[in-house]
């Protein structure tokens, strides 16, 4: 009989396989499951070679995965000051005063809309403070940034300019740009002005950064961009990649047929712990930028265009991948764009049933819900997203929806209660990466979303194992502990399901297991 290279004992395993609920031991070889049980099951599976682990009562689960993250591409949007505790405008202006200068820029990521009170962000309510300095400060959202004069200047920018896809500089009555730039587009004529770490820097913070979402029991993530595929493949094939990562290289508007067969052919290109797999899509921004696409517009009139200026053209690109069996990842956050996306998918018929998902899904009215369950459309939802938003509906987010809109915030539950497959992220960096916060703020939403409830503790469990398995079209092999499958595992002090969710988001992490190679042990 082979021997495994690892075997888990004294452990309290929750497999969510229905075959066989619960068990006490298993055993890994080749970085599969080769057996799950008691210790009689494990015993002849033991050899000189086996690492045994007991667990001495930890609770063993399904690997946590993060259905929506950026860790590569994050590297570059989580540079500089960390301005996310900054709270008002004064806060802000302190933050930047005495911010450390990257080659003589000031950078920083993670700034609340809600900072500016309402007020339009501008360049001139911080340009003093930066005393000459070219300056990209990232919005929380990462759609959306605020630049200095200097910055400007340094790219060129002195006015409005046409894009492909819906972006802006945003522009004072003048036609001078006031710092605002709005979508990708936009952003990247001063980002591509920036100074950038060095490759050797960012393959330190790579594995520093993986090493760290191991911590918090992550085994996996469906990454939202393809990142860098050399630097992820660099640090492969020298090591164990703690997080195994899934990319989803973005389509934007204006692909033509030879841009949408070079998405296809990069479909399936792989090394250890890595592989591509889908293609993302934009159909709209956000809501606190006024690009959400929405059925009626916002409180400032915005919000009545899609990310595609055809939409159309978007619903055409998903028909054509579709036909080569490539599956998408559409980010949806206001009701007409969650809506056009569902009407795209229910005319591909049958053959779209779980292939396609929707991120974000902000907020939906009830008519939609259904539609998730029926069509098989899973919803990819991030519960820390919440906590940029008020119970009082005071935030920006809830004063440009309205009141209405607002009180469908994050319809985590109702959906689940639709019956829709619901997985769960955080959007790294958008948000933090921790895996127990997202299931914590799962079942307990934060701010607008607290109304509508969250979810029991076996379905926040399931939306980061079972129901993210679904979502990439793995449910046959993995987001279960069962004979067969990947070996990614995540032992907790306590038990996921029934600990309060205050407890679970400091819960202890006794081990995380990544394609059967142990890549975090804790006290």
């Amino acid at each position: 009989m082979p021997t495994a290279e690892l075997v888990l004992t004294g452990a309290e395993v929750r497999t969510l396989d229905p075959d066989r609920p619960y068990a006490t031991a298993l055993a890994v070889r080749d970085g599969l499951i080769a057996a799950v049980g008691d210790e009689s099951d494990v015993r002849d599976w033991r050899g000189p070679g086996t690492e045994i682990v007991d667990l001495a009562g930890a609770h063993l689960v399904p690997g946590l995965v993060d259905a929506h993250s950026h860790p590569v591409w994050g590297l570059d949007m989580a540079t500089g000051v960390d301005l996310s505790a900054v709270r008002d405008l004064d806060g802000l202006r302190d933050a930047l005063r005495g911010a450390a200068r990257i080659d003589g820029w000031v950078i920083g990521f993670g700034l609340d809309h809600n900072v500016f009170g309402g007020r339009p962000p501008h360049r001139s309510l911080v340009e003093d403070v930066l005393v000459g300095a070219p300056a990209f400060l990232r919005l929380y959202d990462g759609h959306s940034a605020l630049v200095s004069g200097a910055a400007l200047a340094a790219a060129g920018v002195t006015g409005a300019r046409s894009f492909v896809q819906r972006s802006e500089v945003v522009c004072d009555g003048d036609g001078r740009p006031t710092g605002h730039l709005v979508e990708h587009a936009a952003m990247e004529l001063v980002a591509e002005v920036m100074p950038r770490s060095s490759y050797g820097q960012r393959r330190a913070r790579l594995v520093e950064l993986l090493s760290a979402m191991a911590a918090t029991g992550l085994t996996g993530a469906h990454v939202m961009d393809l990142g860098d595929l050399e630097l992820v493949g660099a640090v492969a094939a020298e090591g164990v990649l703690p997080v195994r990562l899934r990319f989803a290289p973005w389509c934007m508007p204006g692909a033509d047929r030879e841009a949408l067969d070079g998405l296809v052919a990069l479909q399936g290109r792989r090394g250890r712990h890595w592989r591509v797999g889908g293609v993302k899509f934009f159909m709209d921004g956000t809501v606190e930028g006024g690009t959400a696409w929405l059925e009626h517009a916002d409180c400032h009139g915005q919000g009545t265009e899609a990310f595609w200026p055809d939409p159309e053209a978007y619903t055409a690109a998903v028909r054509h991948l579709h036909a080569a069996g490539v599956r998408t990842a559409t980010h949806a956050i206001g009701d007409a764009a969650v809506r056009h996306v569902l009407d795209t998918v229910e005319g591909l018929g049958d053959s779209g049933r779980f292939v396609h998902r929707i991120e974000h899904v902000e907020t939906v009215p009830d008519d939609t819900l259904a539609r998730f369950a029926r069509l098989g459309i899973v919803a990819s939802m991030q519960p820390p997203h919440t906590a940029y938003t008020r119970g009082d509906h005071g935030d920006e987010w809830s004063r440009r929806l309205g009141t209405e809109r607002a009180g469908r915030a994050w319809r985590i539950r109702a959906l689940r209660e639709a019956g829709a497959v619901v997985a769960l992220g955080s959007d790294w960096p958008i948000a933090p990466y921790d895996a127990r916060g997202v299931l914590a703020t799962a079942r307990e939403p934060l701010g607008a979303a607290a109304a509508g409830g969250g979810l029991s503790g076996i379905q926040a469990l399931e939306g980061c194992t079972t129901h993210a398995a679904l979502a990439a079209g793995e449910g046959h092999e993995t987001g279960r502990i069962a004979p067969g499958l990947r070996a990614d595992l995540t032992a907790f002090g306590l038990d996921p399901v029934a600990a309060p969710a205050d407890e679970l988001a400091q819960a202890p992490v006794r081990l995380t297991v990544t394609g059967g190679h142990v890549v975090h042990r804790g006290d």
